[in-house]
């Protein structure tokens, strides 16, 4: 194999290194959004997480009718305190895929308020629905470069 040859395999080599790389800072930036979102929500810190949120307000402004559609901290604090939202710790996040729309997919699994194992059971004595303790979460970047959560978290009748 000539020098050139060479060379031209290992500057290939260094692109796919890089971009390997970048790819991996972005899923732990990703990863780190995701994890700092529902770490505000389970302390309280309704205005942090709601700079972190990318999704919809539709259910939560549909479920707190009486507060103002554009507070969202309000909104979160509702979702969370009243409505049946699970705003736990994380217990685990497991990196998945970027899908080819540029969403980060999480698998999470969360701590309960004991610091167990959260498991959402069937509903109302239902024995045919399996219990589930991993959750997936989709995260994007915006145009100024943050990443926000677009799922709202796991919720509770």
């Amino acid at each position: 194999m000539n020098l050139r040859k060479m060379m031209f395999l290992l500057y290939i080599g260094l692109i796919l290194l890089s971009a390997c790389a970048m790819q991996a800072d972005a899923s732990d930036q990703a990863r780190q959004g995701l994890m700092t979102f529902f770490d505000n929500l389970s302390k309280g810190n309704y205005e942090k997480a709601a700079e972190l949120y990318g999704g919809s307000y539709e259910t939560l402004v549909s479920w707190n009718p009486e507060l103002n559609p554009d507070d969202h901290a309000a909104l979160w604090q509702g979702g969370c305190q009243v409505n049946g939202l699970q705003c736990l710790t994380v217990r685990s996040a497991t990196f998945n895929e970027r899908t080819t729309a540029g969403e980060y997919i999480f698998t999470l699994e969360f701590n309960d308020p004991a610091g167990d194992l959260f498991t959402l059971e069937g509903c109302c004595g239902d024995t045919t629905v399996s219990p589930v303790s991993q959750f997936e979460y989709h995260v994007v970047q915006g145009g100024d470069g943050k990443f926000q959560v677009t799922d709202m978290p796991v919720y509770v009748p």
